[in-house]
């Protein structure tokens, strides 16, 4: 084995931060072995960081409303049609803003690099997480009356449904903090051209997960009102407030610790 100085030791704990040290380390014959081992362990937890922001993300309170809404209102056998089509439209949007953000981020990885590694992206996460806290408590969990605006062309099935979940795919995905964050982490990895397209499409769906999950749920919740899930998606239903007052919770307090780990 190698004797390594306590420094450089140090630094080999840290895995990947700073990142630029280590890509410093690799350089030199004697750490190869230690480079390369060290090197995908900063490109797995790029990774993890990119998954966990992706599923973050797809606390889309606005869809899910929505789905929530179209779920009550229509008859047997539309909100299938209707809820499919809102999905898919919103996925599509997700995909678009993924890609043209994640080429963005693509032409600046050392940049983004550079602000991943310092303390900035730390202090931005732990102000955008007390924001939301204020704004879960100040909402106080009421339903966005964005909600109701949509419903119009959530009626009938047609190709401006699908134009309307597109249209709140890419709002979503552009307003959103974890949106960003999650791909920054996927910029700075070391990924080949095939595996940025893989990554970009599983990134877009991880983040309309929880959407299609609790699109699934409801379905269910329509077809077998007595089974555990339908009762479960039923209680949720009646706590609507509740469950958006501590979703919006959950998503700030994350958001506070990612915050304070990446200092």
């Amino acid at each position: 084995m190698y004797r390594l100085p306590l420094i450089k030791f140090a630094l080999l704990l840290q895995y990947c931060t700073p990142y630029a040290n280590l890509q410093l380390l690799c350089k030199f014959a004697i750490w190869d072995r230690f480079g390369e081992a060290l090197h995908k362990r900063c490109r797995l937890a790029r990774m993890l960081h990119a998954v966990l922001y992706a599923l973050l993300d797809s606390v889309n309170a606005l869809l899910i409303g929505i789905l929530v809404a179209i779920g009550i209102m229509l008859p047997r056998g539309m909100y299938r049609k209707i809820a499919t089509l809102v999905v898919v439209g919103d996925w599509l949007g997700v995909l678009a803003a993924t890609a043209l953000v994640f080429s963005i981020f693509l032409g600046i990885k050392d940049q983004i690099i550079s602000v991943l590694d310092s303390p900035i992206a730390g202090i931005v996460l732990i102000v955008v997480g007390v924001l939301l806290a204020l704004g879960a408590w100040r909402s106080k969990g009421e339903s966005n009356p964005l909600v109701e605006k949509l419903l119009g062309p959530l009626r009938t099935p047609s190709l401006l449904t699908g134009l309307v979940g597109f249209a709140m795919g890419i709002i979503q995905s552009l307003t959103s903090v974890p949106f960003y964050y999650g791909l920054m982490h996927l910029a700075a990895g070391d990924l080949s051209v095939s595996s940025r397209v893989s990554a970009g499409l599983l990134y877009a769906c991880l983040a309309l997960s929880l959407p299609t999950l609790c699109g699934l749920g409801i379905a269910m919740v329509r077809h077998y009102p007595d089974s555990p899930a339908g009762r479960i998606f039923a209680a949720a239903r009646r706590n609507s407030t509740q469950v958006a007052l501590y979703s919006g919770y959950a998503v700030a307090v994350f958001l506070i610790i990612m915050g304070v780990v990446s200092l």
